[in-house]
């Protein structure tokens, strides 16, 4: 999977979800998007993948314009909400949605059910599992196929310290392996793990780039002091 360009890319309704942002993104890079609920993060990587249509700007993907099927049959992508079926259990959804991809094996299935931590319970019901289980289930059906490209939304949300520290150290390995990770997270640790943060503010891309030269830039020394700075720079303008 070559690089991600995004381009112009806006999305407007009745009111701005987010204004013209550009920005690339290399091989192997694993990207965080930040920004409060409702900042544009679902929807940006919706647009990113064609699930929705931008309003302005074009988004590229191993050089095919999006949305483009055979780039999706290399991505994987986890929504904020799980979409299962309550009265299949979590073996027949991997088997599922393995299905789609010839390559997907046994052996698959059980290497992204010890990642997910979901081994002992491969034969039980969606629907006994708690919110916790149906994301790691979630996770782990992105992961089967072994994507190019990984696109999370929140992925770690419900989910407690060891495991969350276990799945980052998964993501860590196939970036180094030369996967190519987007995440958004309200996690402001979980976010320095990345090699380039993305914030968004006010329906705006504020920054984009590594954390360290972020920091520089804004005489900051985290990611929440980068939004504080931006928030009373927006308060003083609007008196």
């Amino acid at each position: 999977m070559d690089k991600i360009i995004v381009s112009n890319l806006s999305k407007f309704y009745d009111s701005t979800v987010f204004n013209p942002m550009s920005f690339a993104v290399e091989k192997g890079e694993m990207i965080a998007i930040v920004g409060a609920s409702g900042a544009g993060k679902t929807t940006l990587i919706e647009c990113m993948l064609g699930i929705t249509k931008p309003t302005t700007g074009d988004v590229y993907i191993d050089g095919h314009l999006m949305p483009d099927i055979n780039v999706l049959h290399k991505t994987g992508y986890m929504a904020q909400s799980d979409a299962l079926y309550s009265e299949l259990t979590a073996r027949e959804h991997l088997k599922f949605f393995g299905s789609m991809y010839k390559k997907v094996t046994q052996s698959d299935i059980l290497r992204v059910s010890k990642i997910t931590a979901l081994t002992n319970v491969l034969n039980k019901r969606v629907h006994t599992f708690s919110g916790g289980m149906k994301r790691r289930l979630s996770l782990a059906i992105c992961l089967l196929h072994h994507p190019e490209l990984i696109i999370l939304d929140e992925p770690t949300t419900g989910l407690d310290p060891l495991l969350t520290n276990q799945i980052w150290n998964t993501f860590d390995s196939l970036r180094q392996q030369g996967t190519t990770i987007i995440i958004t997270t309200h996690n402001m640790s979980e976010a320095m793990r990345a090699d380039k943060l993305l914030l968004l503010f006010n329906h705006e891309m504020i920054a984009f780039g590594k954390a360290e030269e972020l920091f520089e830039h804004y005489n900051v020394s985290s990611i929440e002091d980068i939004f504080i700075k931006e928030a009373s720079h927006a308060n003083y303008s609007n008196q």
